[in-house]
């Protein structure tokens, strides 16, 4: 019985989107409001780039949640 773990930067990048969104920002307010580039942000919800622990915690501040809930599996 073999289950493989989701792939972590797509997990997280589709948490970014779904929370940003419903606390209704734009990628750009987002950046504006934890200082990283809107471009870096659209990667990020993309899954295509790594965030330092740093730049998560200013994500989760910006985003007012804990940094587990931009990392949490909604499916379990």
């Amino acid at each position: 019985m073999s289950t493989q773990a989701p792939d972590i930067l797509r997990l997280f990048g589709t948490n970014l989107r779904r929370i940003r969104k419903e606390r209704g920002f734009s990628q750009r307010e987002l950046s504006a409001r934890c200082n990283v580039d809107n471009a870096d942000i659209s990667r990020m919800e993309n899954g295509e780039i790594n965030v330092t622990l740093r730049t998560l915690s200013q994500l989760a501040d910006a985003l007012e949640v804990a940094v587990l809930e931009l990392l949490a599996d909604r499916k379990t």
